[in-house]
């Protein structure tokens, strides 16, 4: 591990470690690629004992190929001075700037872009949903001339290096895919024409500095992701023509996003076996991408030899002080990622910018010390009360936190017991290490009641009590072997069977679902009103869904209302029609939330300042609260 913090050399370039920060969307910009504060602030902290090299988010090289309204632009001549903003500000930091370039292809977005999606041949995008028209020549060349202009602004604007965006199954990769182009012109008669162009097109524009190429190891699709006989082309092109390291990544973005963005729940070996084959085809320098953030892990590839050099994208979102914490072992600090992707890719999708459920001021100024530290009382220690505490306690104030549970967290501590989300536990743990060591006082069993509000005399009292479960009203309900979601994470109760019925088929049902349907148990999961898994992120969902439809010990039941326990059936109204099922041994509420009761008059009178955040407010999620005690602590 020693040597990945060492300088080393990349071409003729000298990088200060071997980390590499990838390309990440951000949501950032505005539309035109006017920079933003926000970007330079994004970049600035990633930069600051980072990782040797920054590979900004994509620009596309012609306007037709953008994915998102507020991405990055090379295209108009003005951007050539807002690109170099970021340079500078990366360049001040003693790291390197590299521009990615990019065309989406039949990847690229209507809202963005202005246009119909265009590809080599006629293909529908699922991500997007939209079916592509075939290039024209012209268009093609059109292509081309934008990634040499893209080239010179990327020297003008004072870049390091450039990155060519050759895999995820965007354009470059389209045009090698015989499973998508089929042109029977030049560039289908000869699918590494394309690359070959877009290669010399680049070095043409920028002779003077090296270039990454950026690939998918394996896209893992095979209806549509391209073979391996394919792609082997493409490394001969990078060796042949002076490529100074490939970047593999996996996964495609319009046909296996959960792959192209790594989600938690996946398998490693894929992308172990995918490096391995890499490796064994190409003589040049490797990267590696995705889920790295991990020590044990980047020693495990740099041990086997299948990489030179890793990428960091959101473990240095969740910590941008990751690398340096690990170069002076300082494990316990690191807050992280659990690839959830709840606060990056789930906003992205919607339209709003990057977050992170663990970092809430990413991209953000330093909030600064208070002009006024005041003595603060925090009741409830879940997500929204532990942020509140920690930048609070940041900002100067003397902050006690007070838990009625002997433990932190609040449903942050039950969220990773969830199948797939192990890995949000080391991020939960990070974070109350920040609490435990950051605030003046924490009392663990302790109600925040009206004895330690006269005890403590708060000039502020930050009510973050939480959620409790919302009860049903249904006949013979209380005649049942009942526990509700929390209890169940928890384990207050055993599981009785072997038949459950799970009422609320929302995210949390969902979750509980699948774990009860791998320990054996026959599960039965209904949903009133809103679609099944509401709330929850799409990769997620979708890949629960998938692997509960391979369960047959599992029922869903979309449109359907409990409406009565007897004691020999369970009657059920679906979709208009009635349904009476066998009894059930145990029945879960997973019926959703409601804000549990807020601190009392007496209290309230009591002390000056009173702020209600999380779901002790409204009854959101895990990012909403982190971010609310987040922005409280900048009013105060």
């Amino acid at each position: 591990m020693e040597r990945m913090f060492k300088e080393c050399k990349l071409d003729n370039l000298k990088l200060a470690n071997r980390f590499i920060f990838p390309p990440v969307k951000t949501g950032y910009g505005i539309p035109g690629g006017k920079v933003t504060d926000r970007q330079l602030n994004f970049y600035r902290n990633i930069a600051k004992n980072g990782p040797g090299v920054l590979i900004l988010e994509p620009v596309s090289v012609t306007p037709d190929g953008k994915e998102h309204p507020k991405q990055l632009c090379v295209h108009l001549p003005e951007n050539t001075g807002e690109l170099k903003k970021i340079a500078d500000v990366i360049h001040k930091e003693n790291r390197l700037a590299c521009l990615h370039l990019n065309h989406a292809g039949a990847g690229a977005n209507p809202k963005a872009s202005g246009t119909k999606p265009k590809a080599p041949s006629v293909i529908t995008c699922p991500t997007t949903g939209q079916t592509s028209e075939p290039m024209t020549e012209e268009d093609i060349e059109n292509i081309l001339a934008g990634y040499k202009s893209a080239a010179q602004k990327a020297v003008e604007a004072g870049f390091d290096m450039i990155e060519i965006q050759a895999g995820h199954g965007y354009l470059v990769s389209q045009f090698l895919n015989k499973k998508i182009n089929k042109r029977t012109d030049s560039f289908g008669l000869d699918r590494l024409l394309f690359a070959k162009k877009v290669v010399s097109a680049v070095r043409e524009g920028a002779l003077s500095i090296p270039c990454f190429l950026r690939i998918s190891g394996n896209e893992m699709s095979p209806e549509f992701g391209i073979d391996k006989d394919d792609l082997l082309p493409v490394l001969k092109l990078a060796e042949e023509s002076g490529i100074c390291a490939v970047h593999v990544g996996m996964g495609a973005s319009c046909f296996s996003p959960p792959w192209y963005f790594h989600h938690s729940s996946l398998p490693e070996k894929p992308q172990v076996d995918s490096m391995a084959w890499v490796r064994e085809h190409t003589s040049l320098p490797l990267i590696i991408a995705g889920r790295m953030g991990r020590k044990e892990r980047v020693v495990e590839i740099l041990n086997t030899g299948l990489a030179d050099l890793v990428a960091l994208g959101r473990p240095l979102i969740a910590d941008p002080d990751l690398i340096e914490k690990w170069q002076k072992g300082n494990y316990e600090q690191v807050k992280y990622c659990g690839y959830c992707l709840q606060g990056c890719l789930h906003r992205l999708k919607g339209g709003e910018p990057l977050g992170c459920n663990l970092n809430p001021g990413i991209g953000l100024p330093d909030q600064g010390k208070a002009a006024k530290p005041l003595k603060v009382l925090v009741a409830g220690g879940g997500p929204g009360g532990m942020s509140a505490a920690l930048y609070l306690s940041r900002r100067g104030h003397k902050v006690t936190l007070a838990e009625k549970e002997d433990h932190l967290g609040g449903q942050f501590a039950l969220a990773w017991q969830a199948p797939g989300k192990e890995k949000m536990r080391e991020g939960l743990e990070a974070v109350e290490l920040a609490v435990k060591t950051g605030t003046a006082a924490l009392l663990m069993g302790r109600a925040a009641d009206m004895a330690l509000v006269k005890e403590i005399g708060p000039d502020l009292l930050v009510w973050a009590a939480g959620a409790v479960q919302n009860t049903p009203k249904i006949q013979g309900l209380e005649n049942q072997y009942l526990m509700t979601s929390l209890e169940y994470f928890q384990g207050k109760k055993e599981i009785r069977g072997p038949r459950v019925l799970v009422i609320g088929a929302g995210r949390t049902g969902i979750e509980i679902a699948e774990k009860l349907g791998r320990e054996g148990f026959e599960v039965t999961a209904t949903k009133r009103t809103d679609p099944i898994g509401s709330m929850m992120e799409m990769i997620s969902k979708n890949l629960a869904l998938k692997r509960i439809g391979e369960m047959k010990n599992i029922t869903i039941m979309p449109h359907t209302t409990v409406k009565a326990f007897k004691p020999d059936s369970v009657e059920m109204e679906q979709d208009g029609e009635m349904k009476s099922l066998l009894p059930f041994q145990t029945v879960i509420l997973a019926s959703g939330m409601l804000s549990a009761p807020g601190p009392g008059e007496e209290i309230m009178k009591s002390v000056p300042n009173v702020e209600i955040i999380g779901d002790a407010l409204n009854v959101q999620d895990i990012f909403s609260a982190v971010h609310a005690g987040y922005q409280l602590a900048d009013k105060y």
